[in-house]
């Protein structure tokens, strides 16, 4: 089909997703909210922490009466009483006084400072001996400093980390609106592929794109919806289609845009009457014979076949897509991390594409190495060797050695 040729670039296919909206919110307890993307700003609903407190085991003293204390020259103060765990801090204190507190506990009213316990001694019940001078607010978190009540602390668009759901229950906040996680339907294609457990005859190969797309959906948070095998007749992928179209957010098949099948693809996509391909062939390397189409609103991708060329799509344009779909805020999604590394031979490219090369990272004497690992997109083997892609420019030849690169790690 001539519409095969006219090749779009990696930019004007993810220019394309922007037209597909972000999911609805919904609201979910705390506990479950780990990795998942904020739909609102979140504000401190109230002070972090809630009063003075200490953060060394010690004495609550007023700071002034310990200046120039020195284990040649102690200050002497009275112990007026111990500021129980948990308790409320109401005793105030007069010059001249400390009260016992531990870590965490609230100073009482009149105190400055907080003394270490390694730098006193008591003497009996109701003296210490201070050998170490402290400065106002010293060993001291003040109310409010770690936190100010009405602070945003959290933008809509984050993906919350550990240290974020941390944070949200010092606040007590139980509950948080989150984006629903994209429901993504995985049709593996072609008379050829079987399940896994059977015992593939000549001419047939397990699914292992199915399952090596489905991880890459949850590590970007979405939900896999694995409909199964479907084989290369026309009324069968309109069926799956269908049921996917029913089930879920985006459309992956996997096979059926390579030249044996793109017909076979394109007839049952167009074969709804709401449906509308936007991209048949990609100018990358591996990946060419990408579809991307909508139906119903909904988006499509028809990846390649070849195990490396999918995961390769997958990386450089399917993630974007959930990404789109998340709402995550920023112009990539925050789990694609790059280092720079020096490339350790020469890569030629042809002109007109750009390529992605697999990288394993060595680190040597004299820094950070890039070693390309070359094969065909079949061989899945070579993507569990590589730590990352290096990307060839569109209207370059290539790639020489000892140039500084930048390598897109997987996740």
């Amino acid at each position: 089909m001539l519409e095969f040729f006219q090749l779009k670039t990696i930019e004007e296919v993810l220019a394309l997703l922007e037209r597909f909206p972000v999911l609805a919110a919904e609201t979910i307890p705390l506990q479950q909210a780990w990795n998942r993307v904020l739909a609102a700003d979140v504000a401190a609903p109230a002070d972090v922490p809630e009063f003075d407190r200490a953060c060394m085991d010690g004495y609550a003293v007023r700071a002034r009466d310990t200046f120039g204390a020195s284990p040649g020259s102690p200050a002497w103060l009275s112990i007026s009483g111990e500021v129980a765990m948990g308790a409320v801090a109401t005793q105030p204190l007069a010059p001249g006084q400390a009260q016992r507190l531990a870590t965490g506990g609230m100073l009482p009213p009149g105190a400055d400072a907080v003394v270490m316990v390694e730098y006193t001694q008591e003497l009996g019940d109701q003296t210490i001996e201070v050998y170490r001078s402290v400065a106002p607010l010293e060993n001291v978190v003040q109310r409010g400093e770690d936190v100010t009540a009405g602070t945003v602390l959290l933008r809509a668009g984050a993906r919350l980390r550990p240290q974020d759901i941390g944070l949200l229950a010092a606040l007590g906040v139980a509950a948080v609106p989150v984006r629903r996680r994209p429901r993504v339907a995985v049709l593996a294609t072609g008379d050829e592929i079987i399940p896994i457990t059977a015992a593939p005859q000549p001419g047939q190969m397990r699914d292992a794109n199915s399952y090596a797309l489905a991880a890459q959906i949850m590590a970007c948070g979405g939900d896999p919806q694995p409909l199964g095998i479907i084989p290369d007749r026309l009324e069968a992928w309109q069926a799956a289609i269908e049921t996917a179209l029913a089930a879920s957010d985006l459309i992956l098949l996997s096979g059926g845009s390579s030249v044996g099948t793109r017909d076979l693809a394109v007839a049952a996509i167009r074969s709804f009457p709401d449906a509308e391909i936007l991209v048949h062939g990609v100018a990358i390397s591996p990946g060419k014979p990408t579809i991307l189409a909508t139906i119903g609103g909904k988006p499509l991708f028809g990846l390649p076949g070849h195990p490396v060329s999918a995961l390769v799509i997958m990386d450089i344009l399917v993630q974007p897509l959930l990404a789109q779909l998340l709402g995550l805020a920023g112009p990539e999604p925050p789990w694609r991390r790059r280092v720079t590394a020096r490339l350790s031979r020469n890569l030629a490219s042809a002109a007109g594409r750009e390529e992605f090369v697999r990288v394993r990272l060595r680190l040597a004497d004299d820094g950070l190495w890039a070693d390309p690992i070359l094969g065909k997109s079949g061989l899945i083997s070579t993507m569990v060797k590589a730590d990352g892609l290096v990307r060839i420019p569109l209207h370059t030849e290539g790639l020489e050695q000892g140039e500084r690169v930048e390598v897109r790690l997987f996740r």
